[in-house]
């Protein structure tokens, strides 16, 4: 699911626990400092939700081998876990992180902590699931409850066998509070895997949440924290695909659904600036089944679609934009002195 508006702006409470950080004007590009040219659009096409169901692991799975995606992220506690690290002991090359998860969301189709509840009490509902919104979380859990589980996730993954490439996190929870995005960056840090965190320009992610001076350098010296650390920083982020219906009185075919979100991504490429761009979405391979789950059928088959579309693909190379891994972001942020 995406990150709401309303959590992202929390965001800007971060100021206060890393006020230390004088962030001056980030002029040059993350993306330059990474080695890719000067002016150039480079974007990580990037999948939720994996391991949710088998409609998103395949939807996943099929748009970075048939489609533009480039990247996605893993919901650790989720029932389709097994069967997409099946897929990643095959393909070991798939940049996959791990979709950082505290929230259960559905109604009928919900799924508790990777740690064990006795450790965890203020994830855990009245039904013994993870709550429902993230508001709740923020208001009963504890950070090193919210700590302990993002551990327990990255741990699992390692067991499985599968270092993740990025964390990112689920509904935007771990943005919710200071106290949870600072355990976040603590743990990335620590593991040594880049964090998704909008850390230069952040242009399109700015125009959304309505951001000010003061939140933007306040990103900025997060980002400059997450790069001495020697970790990757993206330069902007595209977190509105989500919220694209088809127009009122459109039938939903495939048809309608492939030519009006392909439109939507070629809007979003025009109008993302030089920097690396980290663009959100949700892919399912089309199935009757998954409307049981979650009302957002239709905006995630539309995600696939489009980004299994021959047209995107041909827009994207005549645009002469650059596609790129978290994975390749953090080789050439080890190769940077």
């Amino acid at each position: 699911m995406k990150i709401t508006t309303k959590i992202l702006a929390l965001v800007c409470s971060v100021i206060f626990l890393f006020a230390h950080i004088k962030g001056s004007a980030q002029e040059t590009t993350w993306s330059e400092r990474l080695g890719y040219p000067k002016g150039a659009k480079v974007v990580v096409f990037h999948v939720d939700d994996v391991g949710m169901s088998w409609e998103s692991n395949r939807g996943a799975i099929e748009s970075m081998t048939q489609g533009v995606a480039t990247s996605c992220s893993m919901m650790m506690p989720c029932p389709w876990i097994p069967g997409i690290f099946r897929y990643l002991k095959e393909h070991p090359e798939t940049d996959a992180g791990l979709h950082l998860t505290l929230t259960s969301e559905w109604r009928d189709y919900r799924w508790k902590p990777v740690t064990d509840s006795k450790e965890v009490p203020g994830l855990i509902d009245p039904s013994g699931m993870m709550w429902k919104s993230v508001e709740e979380v923020a208001m009963h859990a504890k950070a090193d409850e919210v700590e302990k589980e993002i551990r327990s996730q990255i741990e699992f993954s390692l067991k499985l066998g599968f270092r993740p490439t990025h964390l990112d996190s689920h509904m935007g929870t771990l943005f919710a509070t200071p106290a949870f995005i600072q355990r976040y960056v603590k743990v990335g840090i620590e593991y040594k895997i880049p964090v998704m965190f909008p850390g230069g320009h952040n242009t399109l992610i700015a125009d959304q949440m309505r951001s000010t001076a003061a939140d933007r350098q306040m990103a900025i010296g997060i980002g400059k924290m997450l790069w001495d650390a020697g970790l990757p920083v993206i330069d902007d982020l595209h977190n509105t695909s989500y919220d694209v219906v088809l127009p009122k009185g459109t039938q939903p075919t495939t048809e309608n659904l492939r030519k009006h979100k392909t439109e939507f991504y070629k809007q979003a490429v025009r109008d993302i600036r030089p920097g690396i761009t980290y663009v959100i979405m949700h892919c399912n391979r089309p199935s009757e089944h998954f409307e049981n789950i979650s009302d957002s059928k239709l905006i995630r088959e539309a995600d696939f679609l489009a980004m299994t579309d021959p047209e995107l693909r041909a827009f994207i190379q005549q645009e002469g934009v650059i596609l790129t891994t978290m994975r390749e972001l953090m080789k050439r942020r080890q190769e940077v002195k």
